[in-house]
């Protein structure tokens, strides 16, 4: 969620846990995650887009904040604050303000497709980042095939009469994945216990109410808070909204965080290509959405490129410490998830 997923503060790490109890954290982080593209989808039909945002992340941000806090997590610094805030910014105030202002157009099934090349963006940035941090000729191939895949699934001379896309709403989606690669990068850079809390947890909290404050105001700005009536929107709506909040802002976080501590950063990152799919069947079954050979064509080559380059990033990152898993690795799986 954060881009930065140590353990520590708030959330106990677990020794030998119940096959069950990790089997159900893995269905928490498929299943919750991958529906919340269709949740989204849901709740934009009746809440303006910044609004909805504004109150998820405000809501969810205090409640984790608060229940850290009576756990003992320590205060975040002045310091603290000031680089949450930057990275809500990058996260939430754009990135997923930007995939959720989308999903008034493009289905949801699509959305969860296009913002998994997030892993295509990472590879890039790090490789502008860092020159000595060249993907190796895998990675390149599950890059290229990450930008087929996009080129498939919203080229408008591929689509057929009832396929078209709308291209600025995809366009949104895809720039919402690079803001939210800077903003991981970002975070992943702090260090903890200086410009971070040592709290992984804590770090996700701030951001939410930092991305979340900055998002209210932006509804302000686009004069969105005036035209709101909390009375007109029906229960389904703040339902949904609520489902958001809690299940995807909290527990399925909690779960995510959980096995980073108790799994393989490579199992863990699993996630990644599953959530897609888990969307696309979604919004095929519940909504109605188009699922066309071209959907399925394109959501094969992106996944089969996120698959590629999170295994031999991960393969890499092992071999360079085989008896340890590096927190910098742990935390690099961590980009996706809150943009749901």
């Amino acid at each position: 969620m954060s881009g930065r997923a140590e353990s520590g503060g708030g959330l106990p790490a677990a020794h030998g846990p119940h096959p069950l109890r990790v089997a159900a954290a893995f269905g928490a982080v498929y299943l919750i995650w991958g529906s919340t593209y269709l949740a989204i989808r849901v709740a934009v039909e009746e809440f303006a887009p910044f609004v909805m945002a504004a109150i998820r992340f405000l809501a969810a941000g205090a409640l984790l904040y608060a229940f850290l806090r009576l756990r003992g997590v320590p205060r975040p610094t002045l310091r603290q604050w000031k680089h949450a805030s930057l990275v809500g910014f990058l996260l939430l105030s754009c990135s997923n303000a930007a995939v959720t202002w989308a999903e008034r157009s493009v289905p949801s099934g699509l959305t969860a497709v296009l913002c998994a090349i997030l892993p295509v963006w990472m590879v890039l940035l790090e490789w502008l980042r860092d020159r000595t941090q060249r993907p190796s000729l895998a990675v390149l191939l599950g890059v290229l095939l990450g930008i087929l895949g996009v080129v498939v699934l919203i080229g408008p001379g591929l689509a057929t009469t009832g396929e078209k896309v709308d291209l600025f709403g995809a366009g949104l989606i895809v720039a919402g994945c690079l803001t939210w690669a800077l903003g991981s990068i970002l975070s992943r850079g702090a260090k903890a216990g200086e410009s971070a809390p040592k709290s992984s947890p804590m770090a996700t909290a701030m951001q939410m109410l930092s991305g979340g404050a900055i998002l209210a105001l932006a509804a302000a700005l686009n004069g969105d808070w005036g035209e709101f009536d909390p009375a007109a929107i029906s229960p389904k709506a703040w339902l949904t909204l609520a489902y958001l909040g809690v299940f995807g802002s909290v527990i399925a976080l909690s779960a995510y965080v959980w096995l980073l501590q108790v799994s393989t950063p490579a199992r863990v990152s699993t996630y990644a290509y599953v959530n897609p799919v888990v969307a696309v069947l979604l919004g095929w079954a519940i909504l109605g959405e188009e699922l066309s050979a071209r959907t399925l064509g394109a959501t094969a080559i992106i996944v089969t490129a996120v698959v590629v380059i999170t295994t031999q990033r991960s393969r890499a990152s092992a071999e360079k410490s085989p008896t340890a898993v590096p927190s910098s690795d742990k935390r690099e799986l961590a980009p996706t998830p809150i943009k749901r």
